[in-house]
């Protein structure tokens, strides 16, 4: 029978590499290995579970055994996937989403995360998109119209005036100041 296991800070491609790493030294094939979630073909027995536990940790990792922070996890992991996909964002509303991709009531998720994380949904969705434009500003492929318009933003003054109040800084300033303020995902 299939077991899913949740893991904390997977948020990026390398990371569900290194998770498939460690999985695959251990003699377990993985069956699916998404951001903060790993499907594989059995339990696992005790000493197993402890053992990956270490070597997760050891890469930054978390096995997350309790359903709160699970669903937070993948309240997260559902934020990253949104600010990193292809072409200009779905229009949905921020709530609408994570209600449909997780078939519960957004004031539910809304409660357990602010009681979990201490900071709002809505409020973890701004400093991440405000560092997935930092990082497209360092990229220096596209203007900040069309980073506006890749991240969902109805216009450049509002995520020029979202961006100075999270940074302290414009977009502009930002940009000649080629600091590398950048904070790591699992960070925020």
């Amino acid at each position: 029978m299939n077991e899913r296991i949740y893991i904390k800070n997977m948020v990026c491609n390398r990371c569900k590499m290194a998770v498939s790493h460690v999985l695959n030294d251990m003699g377990i094939e993985p069956l699916q290995v998404e951001l903060g979630e790993v499907t594989l073909p059995r339990a696992l027995s005790v000493q197993e579970t402890n053992h990956l536990k270490q070597q997760l940790e050891q890469l930054g990792f978390e096995y997350l055994d309790d359903k709160r922070q699970k669903l937070v996890s993948s309240i997260k992991t559902l934020i990253i996937e949104m600010l990193y996909s292809d072409g200009p964002g779905s229009n949905l509303n921020l709530s609408t989403y994570l209600s449909d991709k997780l078939h519960q009531d957004y004031s539910a998720l809304s409660k357990l995360f602010s009681d979990v994380e201490g900071i709002t949904i809505e409020r973890y969705f701004i400093l991440q998109r405000i560092e997935r434009v930092k990082e497209l500003i360092q990229y220096q492929e596209l203007s900040l119209k069309q980073i506006a318009v890749k991240l969902d933003y109805s216009s450049v003054a509002y995520l020029s005036s979202q961006f100075k109040n999270v940074t302290g800084m414009t977009p502009s300033e930002f940009k000649k100041s080629r600091k590398t303020t950048r904070k790591e995902i699992d960070q925020l």
